[in-house]
């Protein structure tokens, strides 16, 4: 348990660097106490045995990524391609161990479905409505449909309701013209994941 919220603590200076080097610098003490309040979350779900331990890769570098790309859109409305883009074969490679591991052909199929459908409407979305949704939204949400895949059918829908309801409220709250998506898709990726439906 400490060795994984250690690892992943540890991995939030190398994003903030890479970060910074996109122009969209976060602080890398934050972004290390909030990936390792992740991985403690998700090291209590696996201990637990909430789900078996092939599952494990999926939640814990979806906490790598997702704090990083948080922080970064909140802080700059941003959701880099440093980040967004190598998430898609990391994503695949823990999706595929965890297939091997366990998990069967069945969640390495509803994966690949799950980035399809998921990116295909983020995009259809931004094509139609570019105001409402970013480039870097749809970027992302390919990666995340494919983990919500990998989590269950109902996973896809539940995030989408889900991170839409969030960015509602926030924008009530904070009543400003622009109010970052990636956060809120990627809080309830973590969640559908960490709580996972069909494993």
């Amino acid at each position: 348990m400490f060795i994984l919220i250690a690892l992943t603590a540890a991995t939030a200076p190398a994003a903030a660097w890479a970060l910074r080097r996109a122009a969209a610098p976060i602080p890398a003490g934050t972004a290390a106490g909030l990936a390792a309040l992740g991985a403690t979350a998700v090291a209590a779900r696996w201990l637990s045995g909430a789900w078996p331990g092939w599952w494990l890769p999926v939640p814990a570098l979806l906490t790598v990524v997702a704090v990083p790309l948080a922080l970064a859109d909140l802080r700059h409305l941003r959701l880099p391609d440093v980040l967004t883009l190598p998430a898609y074969p990391l994503f695949g490679a823990a999706i595929g161990a965890a297939a091997l591991g366990g998990g069967g052909p069945s969640l390495a199929l509803r994966a690949a479905a799950g980035g399809l459908l998921f990116g295909g409407a983020h995009a259809a979305v931004h094509h139609f409505a570019p105001a409402g949704l970013g480039a870097g939204d749809v970027k992302l949400s390919g990666s995340l449909g494919a983990v919500l895949g990998a989590a269950g059918w109902p996973a896809l829908a539940l995030a989408a309701l889900t991170a839409a309801l969030l960015t509602l409220a926030v924008a009530a709250v904070r009543r400003r013209e622009r109010v970052p998506h990636g956060p809120a898709l990627l809080a309830a990726a973590w969640l559908c994941v960490l709580f996972p439906l069909a494993l």
